[in-house]
């Protein structure tokens, strides 16, 4: 078959490597969220990108490698919360982190690939570990690092507890009054708890 909607087969030229990769990612993501990891497959992905599943293997590997690159693209906005610390003052870092993460999820550009995501990673067990091994490494560890105290890890997961619980009720759940709540009012609720779990003795 020929013409413009026709599936390449194959390795495409390098110029159109990026573009490719990009597609296929679009394309997984919507998979995911539309079908869940489990119903989802390689060549589901590849036929919604337009391409031959050999290449979907040859930029990303097996399905589970395809789901964590497409984590990693959707989350990558949220990963950017430790640079957001950086230059905090320490009474401010739980203000600056929840305004930041909240940001995010108001964001409907950044929130709809989060939403994908998470909501895969909620009904599998091989999707939640790929997601939680990126939080882990890329997230937690990285806020962990800034605090100068000896149960770090545990007070940066206990903040991220509080802000994704948060995020799931308002927007994946959308639990009333909360989904509807102004936002100000939330970070100014939220944000000394999350203080608390990362500064408090």
């Amino acid at each position: 078959m020929t013409g413009p909607t026709a599936r390449r087969r194959g390795r495409p030229p390098r110029a159109e490597s990026t573009d490719t990769r990009d597609r296929i990612l679009t394309a997984a993501r919507e998979e995911f969220s539309e079908r869940g990891y489990e119903k989802t497959s390689v060549r589901g992905i590849a036929k919604a990108a337009g391409v031959d599943s050999a290449l979907v293997h040859h930029y990303f590997g097996t399905k589970e490698q395809v789901f964590e690159a497409a984590v990693e693209v959707a989350f990558a906005p949220a990963l950017n919360a430790p640079d957001a610390l950086a230059d905090a003052p320490v009474d401010a870092v739980g203000e600056r982190l929840t305004r930041f993460v909240f940001g995010i999820w108001e964001n409907p550009t950044t929130r709809a690939p989060l939403l994908a995501i998470v909501r895969s990673a909620v009904n599998n067990d091989t999707a939640a570990a790929v997601f939680r091994r990126l939080v882990a490494s890329q997230l937690l560890r990285r806020i962990a690092s800034q605090l100068d105290l000896p149960d770090a890890e545990l007070r940066a997961e206990l903040a991220a507890a509080q802000l994704v619980g948060t995020a799931m009720l308002r927007y994946v759940i959308k639990v009333e009054p909360l989904a509807s709540a102004d936002l100000e009012q939330i970070i100014a609720r939220v944000a000394p708890v999350v203080q608390g779990h990362l500064t408090n003795a």
